[in-house]
């Protein structure tokens, strides 16, 4: 992704220009400053919208198969990437044996990230959700020291000791404390880093058996939810999903096989929007702008489901909130500076 940060070095210096080229590059300036305003408000609009969906669909309608809801999704990614593919509107890597042998183990772990994503989200309140998942940062600051000998500097570490102090006086204080789920979601914290930190170095190996040598996100899509799918279809089983299908009315209602699609498009919509917002802004933005996004993203979670709160929990998640800013400042700075 770092490649994206091209673009804003050549925006700033596109701004360096001689005077008489200034109307020309004026015009295209606004133009890509209006781009990168409407892909970053789409991506914000994606990513909050796909939580509130998903926790609608399995807090409101009482939905029980996560695992269910997490295969349906990643198969309407699958169908879109595919027919975009085969009409040549986006090109991904063809799926080769190779190829899979390389991917298959961190596509477990990215099977195993949305499944307790959706395990958390079922019991515990959008806000909490959003605090917790700090606490990913924390393991993946400490996986970079430790796997990759990369330093961090002490405004880093700063940032991330608020987090944990957020998350913890967050846990205290949640009216709506539910034990499963935030073992769910401190599973997921793990899996999740996890991912993070194996998917560097699947990626490099991954690049060496493709047939063009490269491999870029829309692969990386259709291949991390290709392979999920025969995954998701034995987790159904080993967690007897398949009887609660076989028995809910919801399967019968029109407006919730709607919402439920609805959920798969923004999922897909996520991995689009981030790469239009990086490739328009940079790394950097883009790592700030989702930090304040989870702002909005929080309060509107605490509104639209009605969750009992107090002055001392909300205090905690704003805490939690602006420390998540402070770490996003902080690796802009550490960026800036190695």
């Amino acid at each position: 992704m770092k490649s994206h940060e091209n673009d804003e070095i050549d925006l700033e210096d596109a701004k360096l220009e001689k005077d008489k080229d200034r109307p020309i590059r004026s015009k295209g300036v606004v133009r890509i400053q209006n781009e990168a305003l409407l892909s970053g408000l789409a991506y914000c609009i994606s990513s909050c919208s796909m939580i509130l969906v998903n926790k609608y669909v399995l807090s409101s309608y009482d939905f029980n198969a996560g695992i269910s809801l997490m295969l349906y999704q990643n198969f309407i990614s699958v169908i879109i990437v595919s027919t975009l593919s085969f009409l040549g509107v986006i090109s991904t890597e063809p799926l080769t044996w190779r190829l899979i042998k390389v991917w298959l183990p961190v596509n477990f772990i990215f099977v195993g990230m949305l499944v307790t994503s959706m395990f958390s989200l079922k019991y515990i309140n959008v806000a909490m959700v959003t605090i917790l998942k700090n606490v990913t940062n924390v393991i993946t600051a400490v996986g970079e020291m430790y796997l990759f000998q990369k330093d961090h500097d002490s405004r880093v570490w700063a940032a991330l000791f608020l987090m944990i102090i957020s998350a913890i006086s967050g846990g205290i204080t949640d009216l709506s404390f539910h034990a499963v789920g935030y073992a769910w979601q401190i599973i997921n914290c793990f899996l999740t880093a996890s991912y993070s930190l194996t998917l560097r170095r699947v990626m490099d190996t991954a690049k060496h058996v493709t047939k063009s040598g490269n491999l870029n996100e829309f692969s990386m899509v259709m291949l991390n939810n290709t392979l999920s799918l025969p995954l998701g279809l034995i987790l159904i089983f080993v967690f007897n999903e398949v009887d609660y299908l076989s028995r809910t009315p919801l399967l019968r209602l029109p407006t919730f096989w709607f919402v439920v699609t609805l959920s798969g498009f923004l999922g897909l919509a996520i991995s689009f929007t981030s790469m239009w917002f990086l490739h328009q802004t940079g790394a950097t933005t883009y790592s700030l702008v989702g930090s304040l996004n989870k702002i909005p993203l929080s309060v509107a979670g605490i509104l639209l489901f009605h969750v009992p709160t107090s002055l001392q929990n909300s205090a905690s998640i704003l805490f939690g909130l602006l420390a998540g800013v402070f770490f996003a400042r902080a690796k802009m700075r550490e960026r800036s500076q190695s």
